[in-house]
């Protein structure tokens, strides 16, 4: 797939730049028309199904630097989300996470912002307030409506080049490229992202961008999107083994198991505060901020399936719950699919990226791909 800014999804090459599309499936135009097109996407290493499509109301969007190797991700509810968060890792970047806590005089949000770049990329979500507001999106002020937009970031710095990071401009044609179909793999906040980093990048192994949804009775939907650059290994929670992680050299293909190495006595070496888990749930449940919030901490139990080990120190693990619809379901329901998603979605991230700057994929270790 050719996204607007001339990369295709995981695992295939750039080509000719494309002029940005001014909307994309789903998506609101100005003045809150939605406008939907027949473009198909494919997916590498995936079926075309509604498990890549988020639920109505919700458009995602990349932009990556294959040079620079970093990006940003936009989560969109043009229409307002009520949004909970719940932080466990010990080194979080964050953004305006206030209007996510209960008793915040703004009840909803209008987008999720996730990036690279380390505290860097925080700048770039001027772009997504830029977009939000050119379309009369945000919260009313007075004479004025301000776009509520928390985010997160993580760190990707030592990947390609430490001084590319996401900017106002890319963060706006990631709100441009928005759509209902979601690209996965080594794209937008996932672009630089890293897994297994015990012995540092050099036997580290691709992170990524994953993707997945989780149907309910009644019409209820829960999905999950993930951007994985983990401390520690990924690991198939069907098999219990790792499948990218710590290896045991530069040029090998097998994984050390980091938690089997670090009760062994091995010490993670050099600035450790390189990791960090985002993770955005997305549900047409209808939930309040408590209830929201208790989602979100529920769904950071599908990271402790699939990292090993999560919510270090230096991991800035975070999850934001979204309610954008007025099915009924209960809460704990909600939040049990939810953890079941995030699992799927981690597994994901590392399954369908390709390597970049010179750290190698699962797919091309052997390890192959599961949908």
């Amino acid at each position: 797939m050719l996204w607007s800014d001339g990369v295709r999804a995981s695992g295939s090459r750039p080509r000719k730049r494309l002029a940005p599309a001014p909307a994309r499936a789903g998506c609101l135009r100005p003045g809150g028309r939605e406008v939907h097109t027949t473009t198909v996407v494919r997916m590498v290493g995936a079926k075309e199904t509604e498990k890549h499509k988020t639920i109505p109301g919700v458009c995602v969007g990349h932009a990556s630097d294959f040079k620079g190797l970093t990006g940003c991700t936009v989560v969109l509810c043009e229409g307002g989300a009520v949004c909970g968060v719940d932080v466990r890792g010990s080194a979080a970047g964050t953004r305006d996470l206030a209007p996510c806590l209960p008793g915040h005089v703004v009840e909803r949000v209008h987008a999720i912002f996730l990036s690279g770049g380390s505290a860097f990329g925080l700048d770039a979500a001027a772009g997504v307030m830029e977009f939000l507001e050119s379309r009369g999106i945000g919260f009313p002020a007075g004479k004025v409506r301000v776009p509520i937009v928390p985010g997160a970031v993580l760190f990707d710095l030592h990947l390609g080049s430490s001084k590319a990071r996401p900017t106002r401009a890319m963060a706006l044609r990631a709100c441009r490229n928005a759509s209902r179909e979601v690209g996965e793999g080594a794209v937008g906040a996932g672009t630089g992202a890293t897994v297994g980093k015990l012995f540092g990048i050099e036997r580290a192994t691709k992170g990524g961008l994953g993707f997945w949804s989780r149907g309910l009775r009644g019409g209820v939907h829960v999905q999950v999107l993930a951007v994985v650059n983990a401390y520690g290994d990924i690991v198939d929670p069907r098999t219990g083994k790792v499948i990218a992680g710590a290896r045991l050299t530069r040029n090998s293909a097998e994984f050390v198991g980091t938690v089997k190495s670090m009760l062994e006595g091995q010490v993670g070496r050099g600035f450790g505060a390189t990791h960090t888990t985002l993770v955005v749930v997305m549900t047409n449940a209808e939930l309040d901020k408590v209830q929201a919030t208790k989602v979100a901490q529920m769904a950071h139990d599908g990271l402790a399936r699939a990292i090993r080990p999560v919510h270090t120190q230096w991991d800035g693990d975070l999850v934001f719950a979204l309610s954008v619809g007025r099915k009924q379901a209960e809460v704990n329901t909600v939040g049990t699919a939810a953890a079941e998603a995030t699992v799927e979605a981690v597994v994901r991230a590392v399954r369908t990226a390709k390597g970049l700057g010179g750290v190698p994929s699962c797919r091309e270790l052997g390890e192959g791909n599961r949908d």
